[in-house]
């Protein structure tokens, strides 16, 4: 008799943490504690799109009184001596690099422009809801979810630990993720942290 049982043990065991987990979503985060592999493909990094309240670093290689920090207008706009209004909400830094040395040779101030553009500071990311310090703060990269509420005090005795709501910089309305360091915050994005089902 003792064999039989021993063999069961184990099986119950585990269908029993198996409900456990499946039933109640507070349990340590077990719902959300090892994100899968689904998770990670589902969230992949991409490359931050420069928008208005973002400033950029320009240099213009020998061309010291055109190289400086540029802030992104509210019609998403830098203006750059020599040649103007530039568009740069909307695009990589690349192509701004790429914008800008067209603008150049087209206007022929340099015959061979070699530019480079730096991020100096990305407009912030939001965290409201239920952390301890909800609020403006200033964005860097490689942040995710868990990063940021770590930025805002963690969370306070109400807040869901599996769950958060982010509204990315010009979406409208908030998209639901799981707690999880594989989804990526961008600049100017509206995190929410909702209460937690009792």
């Amino acid at each position: 008799m003792t064999q039989p049982v021993g063999r069961i043990l184990p099986v119950l065991l585990a269908v029993g943490l198996g409900l456990a987990a499946a039933g109640c979503e507070s349990v340590s985060g077990l719902v959300a504690s090892a994100p899968s592999n689904d998770q990670t493909a589902s969230y992949p990094q991409k490359t931050p799109r420069l928008q208005s309240g973002d400033k950029v670093r320009i240099h213009v290689y020998g061309e010291d009184k055109i190289s400086g920090d540029y802030e992104i207008d509210a019609n998403g706009n830098i203006a750059v001596p020599l040649v103007g209004s530039v568009l740069a909400a909307g695009q990589t830094k690349k192509e701004l690099e790429q914008a800008l040395a067209t603008r150049f040779r087209n206007s022929q101030i340099l015959r061979n422009p070699v530019v480079t553009v730096d991020v100096a500071t990305f407009r912030p990311f939001y965290v409201l809801g239920e952390v301890e310090k909800p609020g403006e703060y200033p964005y860097r990269s490689g942040l995710n979810a868990m990063s940021a509420l770590a930025v805002a005090g963690g969370y306070t005795y109400r807040a869901s630990k599996s769950r958060v709501m982010v509204q990315r910089a010009g979406e409208k309305g908030f998209a639901e993720y799981p707690l999880s360091p594989n989804v990526p915050i961008y600049p100017g994005d509206l995190i929410h942290v909702p209460e937690r089902y009792f």
